[in-house]
């Protein structure tokens, strides 16, 4: 039972010399060192037929001063899906650029770029992705205090004349007018 995964995993542990385990049917994960992945990936890719990069992602392990990323790779040929699991350092992340290997990451890479503040050497594209004028620590790590970002920048209560309600900050960007169920919900 469990011999197309454990067939993968062994191959991927002898060609690399990293760890991993099946850990589920169709479901197989490696941790390997982050210099490691691109080659992991590229190997899965070119030898093994893994074709469709589903998915990479960040976890914010703060309390480890990491991050985690994981790779998520699919095989139409063989039905399995395939993790490549690292960490890497929060101060100064780095991880090496795979848009190379797979056009799609260039979009994740992007957005992990702008909402973690990893980078990724060679990444081509605008450094605002979904963040416009964002000159704030990335917001989407751990230590980012989103209550104290939405309480300075964005109205809430008496007394803050300087802070801006939402709602006119969007519209006054896109030149749309605030609809009609919104407005009494806008500052006066």
């Amino acid at each position: 039972m469990l011999e197309k995964e454990q067939n993968l995993l062994e191959q991927i542990e002898k060609t690399f010399n990293v760890k991993g385990k099946v850990i589920r049917e169709r479901r197989v994960e490696v941790w390997a060192e982050k210099e490691m992945v691109s080659s992991i990936l590229l190997y899965v890719k070119n030898q093994l037929g893994y074709k469709h990069l589903n998915h990479i992602s960040v976890i914010d392990r703060l309390e480890e001063g990491k991050f985690q990323l994981v790779y998520t790779v699919y095989s139409h040929e063989t039905g399995l899906t395939f993790f490549v699991k690292t960490k890497i350092d929060r101060e100064n992340a780095e991880m090496e650029n795979i848009d190379t290997i797979w056009d799609q990451a260039n979009t994740y890479e992007r957005e992990m770029r702008e909402m973690y503040g990893i980078q990724f050497p060679g990444l081509i594209g605008d450094q605002d992705f979904a963040l416009e004028d964002w000159d704030e620590m990335p917001p989407m790590r751990r230590d980012f205090d989103t209550e104290a970002y939405a309480s300075q920048t964005f109205f809430h209560q008496a007394g803050r004349e300087d802070a801006q309600d939402v709602r006119e900050t969007i519209a006054d960007r896109s030149g749309e007018e605030v609809p009609e169920f919104a407005k009494k919900y806008s500052r006066d």
